[in-house]
């Protein structure tokens, strides 16, 4: 399936390295590039893309306005999934981001940008409405939900917690499985368990990936669900 992909940095150098890069790509079509937010939204209701792709910090003040443009996206238009880039691991800016939901959301690093494969993945999984984190990212709010003595990380295995680890990600059983060197059945059993312990329902109709990262958020003290806890400082 090829990709609508609306692009969005500030940077003139890393909107045209970035651009052919995607370029690529024969699953991306990039319809536009653009370098600030509100020419993205325009670009964004002009197009309608599949996903957008987009910097954090853009003008005016270069802090969150790429978050902000992402939350207005997929209020405006929930069918379009939204990828972020970031240059350096903020665990806060990720759970701005992903406090409503993660259903169509992606937050990665700019250092993946090289490993266009990688990106790719990412886009087409927030484009059919999953999540798709940064590792690093994922590793650091893992470690802020352990560390709350309430949350209910605190009660997986090992094996548990680097199989949702991969999850967040975005990865899919079979990579899950490749990576950890188990069987899919293997981490099928552990995803299963993964759900028991952080109290997700077995008739959620939910898809059950996002819900997992859902629940691994809200462990570790995203507002909005049944385990939340008060938001980091």
């Amino acid at each position: 399936m090829t990709l609508r992909v609306v692009f969005a940095d500030d940077n003139y150098l890393v909107r045209s390295g970035t651009a052919a890069l995607l370029a690529t790509s024969p699953d991306i079509e990039l319809v536009e590039t653009v370098s600030d937010p509100a020419s993205l939204l325009v670009a964004v209701n002009t197009h309608q893309p599949d996903v957008v792709l987009t910097d954090i910090r853009m003008p005016p003040t270069f802090t969150t306005e790429g978050i902000d443009v992402a939350k207005q996206i997929r209020s405006r238009y929930p069918a379009i999934g939204v990828v972020v880039l970031s240059q350096y691991v903020e665990e806060e800016y990720a759970f701005d981001l992903l406090e409503d939901g993660v259903s169509g959301l992606g937050y990665l690093l700019k250092e993946r940008v090289s490993e266009i494969d990688e990106v790719v993945r990412a886009l087409h999984e927030v484009a059919r409405g999953g999540s798709a984190l940064d590792p690093k990212v994922v590793e650091g709010l893992l470690r802020r939900g352990s560390e709350r003595a309430s949350s209910p990380l605190l009660g997986l295995t090992d094996r548990e917690t680097e199989v949702l680890q991969r999850m967040a990600t975005g990865l899919s059983n079979a990579a899950i499985a490749a990576q950890l060197y188990m069987s899919e059945r293997a981490v099928e059993k552990h995803i299963t368990s993964v759900f028991q312990k952080l109290g997700l329902s077995e008739e959620s109709q939910v898809n059950r990936r996002v819900s997992a990262v859902l629940a691994f958020l809200e462990a570790g003290g995203v507002p909005g669900g049944p385990t939340r806890g008060e938001r980091p400082s």
